[in-house]
């Protein structure tokens, strides 16, 4: 499965932004769905997760209670409602069929696409 993330803009601390995950290919609903992110300088991270059939959501500590993740499978569809934005949400985000090894969620694919620009202002 080929996933696309889109959605990224700019906004004001405060505000609020929906990121998508779109899938290409078969087996989307096959699969646990992550979207982690990456700051200019510093390593790309965790932000959320969500089970196949959607029951299940983790979510890193920093964006517990602003972020939902979401998913739509007759659409192929992950989504990222994020809001209460802070500047240090700034960050490329991706999205990417994930697995847990250890305590950590992990790429299973190793192939992170373009990923969508998300900048918070202060």
């Amino acid at each position: 499965v080929q996933l696309q993330a889109s959605g990224g803009g700019l906004v004001q601390a405060g505000g609020s932004l929906r990121l998508s995950c779109a899938a290409s290919g078969r087996g989307f609903s096959s699969y646990f769905i992550g979207w982690f992110r990456q700051a200019t300088g510093k390593e790309r991270e965790f932000a959320a997760t969500i089970s196949m059939s959607g029951g299940r959501t983790y979510y890193e500590d920093s964006v517990k209670g602003r972020f939902t993740i979401s998913r739509d499978n007759a659409k192929n569809t992950v989504y990222l409602q994020m809001t209460s934005l802070k500047p240090e949400d700034t960050a490329v985000y991706y999205c990417a069929a994930v697995a847990m090894r250890g305590s950590n969620w992990y790429n299973i694919f190793d192939s992170w696409g373009q990923g969508t620009l998300v900048t918070v202002s202060s």
